[in-house]
């Protein structure tokens, strides 16, 4: 008898080390497929450079010939001749202001420059890709992100997708063909590592509920989790199919075609506004040219790039849709004390308040101007706001922002 419960014993003992070793091999097997997985995406995104430089901030920056940029690995791109310059530069730009004069700049800069014919591309690294919830969504929005917004008039209807927040002002549906404004630059404070805060433009033509909804996106962000540090970063995103398979930020898919040698997309920027103190703002201009059909963006004195109208199906005639303000995203389902721009109310105003001034857009008769009107809208009032104004030197204008958890911030996420 002892000898039997004996061999059973030595039965159970072998099998759960034969079950343990094949459980280690399947995850030694997962996470060899993984990083596999890993480094062909790798080879995708970054290709092959001329020139390379380390920037202060960590950043790696390759310079990659300007026919060997990753937008070429569009199957509509294939035989794509890059336009340039534009044909066209739009009219009508509005005024000056009293924010400090001082060039923005990139942190890179200080390290190097991509010589003619090439593009500045931020390399992408492997802990990059592993800090993603998924290889197959890195660097991508998730499809359910989508704002249902509300008029900041009438706060007691539900808000956004859950974790999404926004402060925004849009123009009436119509046909547009481009906007121009100036972003007043912060860096907010994350409360938690996968949160992120930003502001920006949005274009956009069809519709979230048919997944055909066509977006071009610009602005700036503060997001640990894809560029695994703080700092307060310019970026643009795009997508033909409400966010579900195509689109990404900045070049980590093909879609935009880079013409600049001395702008990063994705890059560091400075300075930054501080409270009470002075303000720096930067001014985003896009514009669909009217000749090659394509959405070109300006940021600053760079003409960066353009978006061609060939990867579009409601964009490759015009947008509907025009939007601004900024956004703050957590996961996390108790409502984050995460900061939109300054972290402050508009009702501080002035070098307190974060603001986007000099609003326009750009309609059928290619001139810029300031819309006729704003609808402002909010999702969840008590924790992020914005409010409108207009006058000579600013032409249309927003604040925006908040500090997110607060007394009066009331419900989840």
């Amino acid at each position: 008898m002892a000898a039997t419960r004996a061999y059973l014993v030595a039965l159970v003992v072998a099998g759960a080390f034969l079950f343990l070793e094949g459980a280690a091999a399947a995850a030694a097997g997962t996470s060899v497929q993984r990083r596999q997985q890993v480094h062909n995406l790798l080879r995708r995104l970054n290709k092959p450079h001329l020139a390379s430089f380390e920037s202060p901030d960590g950043d790696i920056i390759d310079c990659v010939d300007i026919y060997k940029q990753p937008a070429f690995d569009h199957p509509l791109l294939e035989n794509h001749t890059i336009q340039m310059p534009p044909s066209y530069h739009p009219k009508g730009l509005h005024g000056d202001s009293k924010v400090t004069a001082r060039p923005i700049t990139q942190t890179w800069h200080q390290n190097g420059k991509c010589p003619e014919n090439t593009v500045p591309i931020r390399r992408i690294k492997e802990e990059d890709v592993l800090r993603a919830n998924s290889i197959g969504r890195y660097g991508k929005k998730m499809p359910s992100s989508i704002p249902k917004l509300i008029s900041v008039d009438d706060p007691v209807k539900p808000g956004v997708t859950s974790g999404h927040k926004y402060a925004v002002a849009a123009v009436p549906e119509g046909k547009y063909y481009g906007t121009k404004t100036n972003f007043n630059l912060w860096q907010p404070t994350i409360s938690k590592n996968k949160d992120f805060s930003l502001a920006q433009l949005w274009i956009s033509g069809g519709s979230y509920s048919n997944n055909d909804l066509n977006t071009i996106e610009v602005g700036w962000q503060v997001y640990p989790s894809l560029y695994r540090d703080s700092n307060t970063r310019i970026f643009i995103y795009w997508t033909r199919d409400g966010y579900q398979r195509t689109g990404c930020y900045n070049l980590n898919c093909p879609g935009f075609i880079q013409t600049n040698n001395q702008f990063a997309i994705g890059g560091s920027i400075s300075p930054v506004s501080s409270y009470g103190g002075s303000q720096f703002d930067i001014d985003i201009l896009i514009w669909k040219d009217p000749k090659g059909g394509n959405w070109w963006l300006q940021v600053g004195s760079y003409v960066v790039g353009y978006w061609p109208s060939s990867i579009f199906s409601y964009l490759a005639d015009s947008a509907s849709s025009v939007m601004w303000g900024g956004e703050v995203y957590s996961p996390n389902p108790v409502q984050t004390s995460t900061q939109m721009g300054s972290g402050h109310f508009p009702e501080e105003g002035f070098g307190k308040a974060s603001y986007i001034r000099n609003i326009q857009v750009l309609g059928s008769s290619n001139i810029l101007k300031s819309p006729d009107s704003l609808d402002l809208l909010s999702s969840q009032f008590g924790c992020y706001n914005v409010q409108n104004g207009t006058n000579r030197n600013w032409g249309t204008y927003i604040y925006y922002g908040g500090p997110g958890k607060n007394p009066n911030c009331i419900g989840k996420n």
